[in-house]
């Protein structure tokens, strides 16, 4: 067998952005096989890659041993002892753009991520603003391995088939015959959030179907006791924050019908796995090109333009101009119960 060429990913955060690297990375490694990948990223994220053939991951510790220039250095040099023919940075921010140069220095082929700037910039400004849809993230991440020589179609090989329950899992949740629905109603920024009275709301009317179990999903103390609180109020409920690990997470979203999100990181866990994925925009917009892969775009439920002609405000849901706060509030709770139903009848 002769010398497998080794290709070095660097993503190192948002767990959204991370998640949307790997059916990209799925398409590249089943139509390449005689390719091998190290994805460089935080720990946390590598049972995000564990379905992958010929992937490995290496941790990105940037707070601690990696971090600034020297640790920078630092793990270039453990990097370089890896063997590597080239590196595809996915991620185009100052510590990639660091280990470019010491990548570029070492003689190694470098490609990096064209973010569309420029375009972002227009989609998202107050005054003439040029809305229309971007090249999807999916997309920009698959021109960076193109970059380097490799021919890559997104549209096949890309979905993760279901993973087994763990048998701690098992023992936990025993969803005999019922729909499985995943609910996570939380996002970085509240701009992103669907406000929590009309999620209740949703929650409520869908609790009361006896075919259904519903799993919510979160993170954090605060996000906990929401949750939480739900579960001891409503019925056919059952808050997973706090109770599995990633891993355990990921294996409850590979087996869901259905999952209802945000413009967030769990949106692009489901739709890894296939799941049909709703997703709830405020005052972000699919046009960006974060929507989830491979998913329908009527699952898609948006703030009004209309009354809120400023959206999309920003492309990560940071910036909330004045009276924007009630964006969301323009999503009907019975529009998302009944986007739902579809899907659990069908």
């Amino acid at each position: 067998m002769g010398h497998r060429k080794h290709l070095l990913v660097i993503r190192l955060s948002a767990m959204g952005d991370v998640a949307m690297t790997v059916p990209v990375i799925s398409a590249l490694v089943y139509q390449n096989p005689d390719i091998k990948v190290t994805v460089l990223t935080r720990v946390f994220f590598k049972p995000l890659f564990s379905q992958l053939p010929n992937v490995t991951v290496y941790e990105a510790d940037v707070k601690g041993k990696h971090k600034g220039v020297l640790g920078l250095w630092n793990l270039y040099k453990s990097l370089k002892e890896l063997e590597i023919d080239a590196v595809a940075d996915l991620h185009n921010v100052l510590r990639s753009n660091i280990l470019k140069i010491y990548f570029k220095l070492g003689g190694f082929q470098f490609a990096q991520i064209d973010k569309g700037r420029a375009e972002k910039k227009a989609l998202t400004r107050p005054n003439d603003k040029v809305f229309k849809p971007l090249k999807t993230s999916h997309q920009r991440y698959a021109d960076v391995f193109e970059l380097l020589g490799f021919t890559i179609d997104i549209s096949s090989n890309a979905i993760l088939p279901k993973r087994k329950l763990s048998t701690n899992l098992q023992q936990k949740y025993s969803f005999s015959g019922k729909r499985l629905v995943g609910i996570a109603p939380f996002a970085a920024f509240e701009g992103k959030m669907y406000p929590l009275d009309l999620m209740e709301q949703v929650v409520s009317a869908l609790s009361k179907k006896d075919n259904c179990q519903i799993l919510l999903f979160g993170g954090g103390k605060k996000e906990q006791e929401v949750l939480e609180n739900w579960e001891s109020q409503y019925q056919n409920i059952s808050s997973i924050v706090g109770k599995a690990t990633f891993t355990e997470e990921l294996e409850l979203i590979s087996n869901l019908d259905i999952m209802l999100a945000m413009d967030s990181g769990n949106a692009h866990l489901a739709a890894l796995f296939g799941v049909p994925t709703i997703t709830l925009w405020g005052v972000t917009h699919p046009n960006a090109g974060f929507y989830p892969f491979a998913q329908n775009k009527e699952n898609a439920l948006l703030a009004d333009r209309e009354k809120f002609p400023l959206i999309p405000t920003s492309v990560y849901g940071n910036k909330m101009p004045e009276g924007y706060t009630e964006a969301m509030r323009t999503i009907h709770p019975q529009d998302v119960i009944n986007k739902l139903n579809v899907i659990i009848t069908s």
